[in-house]
């Protein structure tokens, strides 16, 4: 392998790489290119090393944890990079963004991809953790994001403007590219169950992923008396401040109006046993991919008003738009549709066209590879 261009992605967790990763780099595989993954190993190591990549086992607690064990990740991380000397880094999120780039700066990696998946709770938050955070997290990048053998992979022109207009990532750095994709083969359409119309909320259960709005609005809808099951899918995430604890969880469904079902493997069956998706988020997302899953299975769409939402439904034609937090909107939005199939049914085929032309995970997947090729030059197998 010693005469292939090695790419090393930085991710926290393994999951995340074979939800969001795994197809952009078993295309950077076919193209010629050694690949490692250095990530927190969980549950994923077969299918990561089925790949054909090498897994390096890394500890990275997602969370902001004490100075101390930063300062050993940030070690491991240097060491990692001066083990493998990668020619280019693929850093994936907020804190492999930072420490990855500190690391590849202080063992000279050549080339550097800073992957953001939306600005998150350090960006949206409102808290005074968040407010400090933000500042910091704006200092770091721009000591390290304007280099001129860096670039910046951001999901929608909200972030990119933000990051612009704050003077913290120049222009000529950034480059958009719309999510990770979706694989439009394994989430098809399929015709709407009978009865009584169900709503699935497919995300980590998050109050900032709008979960309190969306049971707020089960709680006006059920004194409306409106006729809908309002379905809970996805587990707690201890590493996120703004988690929603699990007794909440189970307090909601004991109440009875939403039914939390924990983690769910099959997503496409639970899309195509539904009516409604909705993700009414105020998290600073990138572009969610449960909500590309949502379109490419001809789902109509109920999200909040923000970055990220607002790139894949389209107010009127494959969804509806309400304000985010504002829980008697997003009521009235899923009243709307749950009762009236022949809207759910046009938003829902005008989410699939949307889903192909634009989200697929082939496109993605070359746009991807084509900044690969750029950067690399004549290291691109090849040759540029």
């Amino acid at each position: 392998m010693a005469d292939k261009p090695k790419i090393l992605y930085l991710v926290t967790e393994d999951w995340y790489f074979c939800s969001h990763r795994l197809p952009i780099a078993r295309a950077a595989r076919d193209a010629g290119l050694e690949v490692v993954v250095a990530t927190r190993v969980q549950d994923h190591r077969d299918e990561i090393e089925r790949g054909g990549f090498t897994l390096i086992p890394l500890d990275f607690p997602r969370r902001l944890s004490n100075p101390w064990r930063e300062l050993s990740t940030l070690i491991a991380i240097i060491r990692l990079y001066r083990a493998e000397r990668p020619d280019i880094v693929h850093h994936v999120a907020m804190k492999p963004v930072v420490l990855g780039s500190v690391a590849a700066l202080m063992t000279g990696v050549p080339r550097v991809i800073n992957a953001l998946a939306g600005l998150g709770y350090v960006f949206a938050g409102v808290s005074a953790k968040a407010r400090i955070l933000r500042f910091l997290n704006g200092l770091a990048f721009r000591l390290l994001l304007n280099r001129p053998t860096s670039r910046v992979i951001v999901q929608n022109p909200d972030d990119r403007d933000t990051l612009i207009g704050a003077g913290i990532v120049e222009a000529e750095q950034m480059v958009l590219i719309r999510g990770s994709g979706v694989d439009v083969a394994r989430f098809t359409p399929a015709p709407e169950p009978e009865g009584r119309p169900r709503l699935a909320f497919v995300s980590r259960m998050l109050w900032s992923k709008g979960a309190g709005v969306l049971v707020e609005a089960a709680r006006v809808l059920k004194a409306r008396g409106v006729a809908i099951d309002i379905v809970l899918a996805g587990l707690p995430d201890a590493a996120n401040p703004a988690s929603v604890s699990e007794a909440e969880l189970k307090a909601w469904h004991q109440e009875g109006a939403v039914e939390w079902i924990g983690f769910v493997n099959d997503v496409p069956a639970l899309l195509a046993g539904c009516h409604i998706v909705a993700l009414p988020s105020f998290y600073g997302e990138g572009v969610p991919k449960c909500l590309l899953e949502a379109a490419a299975s001809a789902r109509p769409i109920v999200a909040a008003d923000g970055p990220g939402l607002r790139e894949i439904v389209s107010d009127g034609v494959n969804g509806i738009l309400v304000p985010p937090r504002d829980a008697e909107a997003l009521a009235d939005a899923i009243e709307r549709l749950a009762g009236d199939r022949t809207l759910r049914r046009r938003m829902g085929q005008a989410g699939r066209r949307i889903a192909e032309d634009s989200f697929a995970e082939e496109i993605v997947v070359g746009e991807t590879l084509a900044l690969y090729r750029q950067v690399l030059g004549a290291r691109w197998p090849g040759g540029g």
